[in-house]
């Protein structure tokens, strides 16, 4: 021990102490065998035993500072190893402070330990000892295990802005702020005592376009060819975005190197703040769909970005509401149930749905919960082709008849239609026959686009446009401004189909006129269209224009 005259039972213990790592309650037993100590003797001891508090007290701080180089550099054996090291110190500096503690009490060391024993047993009260404040060792050591906390505790909240950072990087990070939705979420509707914001913005405040990913937490069944997709954020919490009921997301799936996009109405309602699912048929021929079908499943992410339409009902619009669908069509159609239903909304809801089979009735067990648990929803679903099973109810198409049965005053109602283009022609039709007023009926296709012709264009017109060859040098140009390329323009060719030929990329999704993915600024000349349903307000005196859609005799500049 290098104690001089030192000897015995005191080497024997302070050996135990130091070197052994014992607690501090065993140091007051080993006191019973010593012997007095001499003045000179306990002097020489309290120096080694301080000297050794601070060998811990250092063996402790070198162990912070290679734990925290572990920590950066990933390293597990010397994250160990530094864990060890930094417990040996504090095992060292303890039983040190015991033999000090011992050896500041001015008795003998058979009567410390005598004390301490009467008041462990409880015995006797052990007499107040008197205070003299904090001394070096217990602030040196209060200091570091303070410094230790603070360095882990900051070392924890930045590797966590990091990965948030970097989950945000992959994820996408444009569009709503999070801090932000969810102070919005929580803000209590003007007007209402309903509690936390569930309505989503106004239909004349569009949400604002977002893009980037989410992960699919649940895949659902719902017919043979239809699977819904819940999409959740991959950071946890409310989506990154707000919807209007009705709206549309665009997916992007990698097909041969290529980013191939589709536009899906959204199913659920924006009240449901931690999810928007996306109900898809897997069509014949579908790019998108068959993907999706195929290839994607729980946990995976995908690529979005929306909401975008103007194919919505909030119950704002009026105090009646007339949903056609048919097929897949449903999908908008029952955002917009969804919603009032969520809100207790205290119109009348008609649901009129037509389907192929009753194997093809998409939502069928909810549709019957909801009208059973709301009086003022009423749901009449017809099949085209029952044969063969044990359907009971409506068949056949959605007629006048239909309608005039199942919807009383339905002159003064609004109607949204959905589904296959001849169902909405023929629905909007009939309706007009009834007496609805045409800027009461929206329509939102499925399928390829019919539309009405372009006014002032026959069909014979149409026709001899696209069997007669005209000399390329003779056509019109359509020049794309930003791309700075130009190209010949036919005349039963659309801007979009120019585009994809010379590699200019305009965003596009249903190219059939109704989804609006396609919109793009006309510089100059002047264009037709068929359709017009995914232009917004004041898109035309804007001069707004569907690429999917425009074509022109004339030479025309967009900004693409």
């Amino acid at each position: 021990m290098g104690m001089g005259g030192m000897e015995g039972e005191m080497g024997k213990m302070m050996s135990a102490m130091m070197e052994g790592g014992l607690s501090p309650q065993p140091v007051f037993p080993s006191l019973m065998n010593l012997a007095e100590l001499s003045p000179e003797q306990r002097t020489q001891v309290e120096e080694i035993v301080r000297g050794r508090m601070g060998e811990g007290i250092a063996g402790l701080s070198r162990g912070l500072e290679r734990f925290s180089a572990s920590v950066s550099s990933g390293d597990p054996l010397s994250l160990r190893e530094a864990t060890e090291e930094m417990r040996a110190g504090i095992r060292r500096f303890e039983s040190s402070a015991a033999a000090y503690q011992a050896l500041s009490v001015r008795a003998s060391p058979s009567e410390v330990a005598l004390r301490w024993f009467k008041r462990e047993m409880r015995l006797t009260e052990a007499p107040p000892t008197p205070h003299s404040g904090l001394s070096w060792i217990h602030l040196a050591v209060m200091v570091v295990l303070i410094a230790f906390s603070a360095t882990m505790i900051g070392m924890y909240f930045h590797k966590m802005r990091r990965a948030a950072a970097l989950l945000e990087s992959l994820t996408g990070s444009s569009g709503l702020d999070h801090k932000d939705a969810d102070a919005r979420h929580r803000t209590p509707s003007a007007g209402t005592s309903e509690g936390p914001a569930m309505t989503p913005p106004s239909p004349n405040v569009p949400p604002r376009k977002w893009s980037g990913k989410l992960r699919v937490a649940r895949v659902f069944q719902e017919t043979p060819d239809v699977k819904t997709y819940r999409l959740m954020s991959p950071l946890g919490g409310i989506l990154p975005f707000e919807f209007l009921p009705g709206q549309f997301l665009t997916v992007g799936v990698p097909v041969e190197g290529k980013v191939v996009r589709r536009s899906y109405s959204i199913a659920s309602s924006p009240s449901q703040r931690d999810y928007a699912e996306l109900t898809i048929k897997r069509e014949e021929g579908g790019v998108v769909s068959g993907f999706l079908h195929e290839h994607i499943r729980e946990g995976d992410l995908l690529e979005l970005s929306g909401p975008m339409g103007s194919f919505t009902f909030t119950g704002r619009e009026c105090k009646c509401i007339l949903l056609i669908g048919g097929g897949v069509g449903i999908t908008p159609l029952m955002s917009v149930l969804r919603y009032l239903v969520d809100r207790s909304w205290g119109g009348d809801i008609y649901v009129l749905y037509c389907v192929h089979s009753p194997k093809d009735i998409i939502y069928r067990e909810e549709l019957d919960y909801l009208a059973r648990r709301h009086a003022h929803l009423h749901v009449v679903v017809t099949v085209t082709h029952p044969e063969g099973t044990d359907w009971g109810g409506a068949t056949g198409r959605i007629t006048k008849e239909l309608i005039s049965r199942s919807v009383p005053d339905v002159a003064s109602r609004y109607a949204h239609i959905c589904g296959p283009v001849p169902l909405m022609e023929a629905a909007k039709q009939t309706l007009i026959e009834l007496g609805v007023p045409r800027d009461r009926i929206r329509l939102e296709a499925f399928g390829p686009a019919l539309g009405k012709p372009e006014p002032g264009i026959s069909s014979e017109q149409r026709s001899s446009k696209a069997n007669v060859e005209i000399d390329a040098k003779l056509l019109p140009l359509v020049t794309f401004s930003a791309s700075e390329r130009s190209a010949p323009l036919p005349p039963e060719k659309t801007i979009l189909e120019v585009a994809d030929a010379l590699g200019v990329d305009i965003d596009n999704s249903c190219r059939v006129g109704t989804c609006g993915v396609c919109r793009v600024k006309l510089r100059s000349g002047s264009v037709t269209m068929e359709v017009r349903e995914g232009l917004q307000p004041g898109d035309e005196e804007n001069g707004i224009v569907l690429a999917c859609q425009a074509k022109s005799t004339g030479n025309v500049t967009v900004e693409a």
